[in-house]
């Protein structure tokens, strides 16, 4: 009878392990935040981080299809404040998924935590919040031209005249449009989640500026609160 009460206390111990333990083994942990209680883990594939698994205080989130450069300079960022400006902190992810010589391209994940309810516990489990695509806010809301000697950005009623003659690019490298693919980043900045799309006319040296947008949350996702262009001052 005490062999078999030993027996059963062994098997309750090990099913009430924790579930980060038995999902997470075969990966890397790549980025942690204690204040947060978050730990990101992946799988490295080809000099890049795959297949991630969020650690959000003991609830697992699977996300396959997440990237990141094994480059330990650009880990990702676990960031928790309010950027609703509703006084709930919310999880902000942010990923580099490629960088290189005038390439910088990142992507943001936010999540909100909710209440969830499993055999008679509670615990808090992170919920993703749709962040609109800032080059599908770009393309929507800005107007650009390109000659050898000028850059215009147009923004509303709000034109931007750039002189391009002083970065001394040969006509025959210029783009034939300003291009704003190549440089993404995105930071919080005074509770505000904000995105800066870089415009290059050239892959010799053509950085011109930056498009800056700033979300808001809205309609249960972040939307475009602002749009502005920030020349690029040497």
């Amino acid at each position: 009878m005490k062999k078999i009460l030993i027996l059963m206390i062994a098997i309750s111990l090990f099913a009430v392990l924790p579930k980060a333990i038995a999902t997470t083994n075969d990966y890397d942990e790549i980025a942690k935040s204690d204040k947060v209680g978050v730990t990101l883990y992946a799988k490295k594939l080809n000099g890049l981080y795959t297949d991630f698994k969020i650690d959000y205080q003991g609830s697992i989130l699977s996300k396959p299809y997440w990237i990141n450069t094994t480059n330990p300079t650009w880990s990702p960022e676990i960031i928790y404040e309010d950027i609703s400006q509703d006084g709930k902190k919310v999880l902000v992810i942010i990923l580099t998924k490629g960088i290189g010589t005038g390439v910088l391209e990142r992507e943001v994940h936010v999540f909100q935590t909710q209440q969830r309810k499993s055999n008679k516990t509670q615990s808090l489990v992170p919920v993703e919040v749709p962040v609109d695509e800032p080059l599908a806010i770009l393309l929507k809301n800005v107007k650009t031209e390109l000659t050898p000697n000028k850059a215009s950005v147009s923004i509303g009623d709000k034109k931007y005249i750039i002189d391009v003659k002083p970065l001394g690019i040969q006509p025959g490298d210029l783009f034939d449009e300003i291009y704003f693919g190549n440089l993404i980043n995105f930071e919080i900045k005074d509770n505000q989640l904000i995105a800066k799309l870089g415009g290059q006319i050239s892959l010799a040296g053509g950085y011109i500026g930056d498009i800056q947008i700033t979300y808001k949350f809205k309609d249960k996702m972040y939307q475009v609160k602002s749009i502005e262009f920030i020349p690029y001052e040497e």
